[in-house]
């Protein structure tokens, strides 16, 4: 059975930092493609992060340069460092993973391994 388990979620001023984790069983952790997504209220799921089973990152325009994503294959974890967080970073945030290379666009359609999420709240 696959599971994603994200935490490490909670409030945080403006211009803080955060570090969620994302633990992964039930499959063969470094041969999968890991990401996050994040869905405001009243707003569209956005793709924000991921790392594929060869490293290589990407990361969507609002959050390159601020979030960092890194995986630990002995530990079955993806990460996401979360730094000079803005109210606009507010959202649950959600951990994907799929065998197949996943995208930033549209990550959360190309599988059906997504967690249940974890908060963020980023006050001003």
């Amino acid at each position: 059975l696959v599971q994603l388990v994200e935490s490490g979620g909670g409030s945080v001023q403006a211009g803080g930092s955060l570090r969620l984790s994302c633990a992964a069983s039930g499959f063969t952790f470094n041969t999968y493609s890991m990401g996050w997504f994040r869905q405001a209220p009243g707003k569209e799921r956005e793709g924000i992060a991921l790392i594929h089973a060869s490293g290589e990152t990407d990361y969507s325009d609002s959050v390159r340069g601020r979030f960092t994503i890194s995986r630990d294959n002995a530990k079955s974890v993806v990460y996401l460092q979360m730094s000079n967080l803005k109210p606009e970073d507010t959202a649950m945030y959600y951990c994907a993973a799929d065998l197949a290379p996943l995208e930033i666009l549209n990550m959360w359609t190309l599988t059906n391994y997504l967690g249940r999420g974890t908060q963020v709240n980023v006050s001003s």
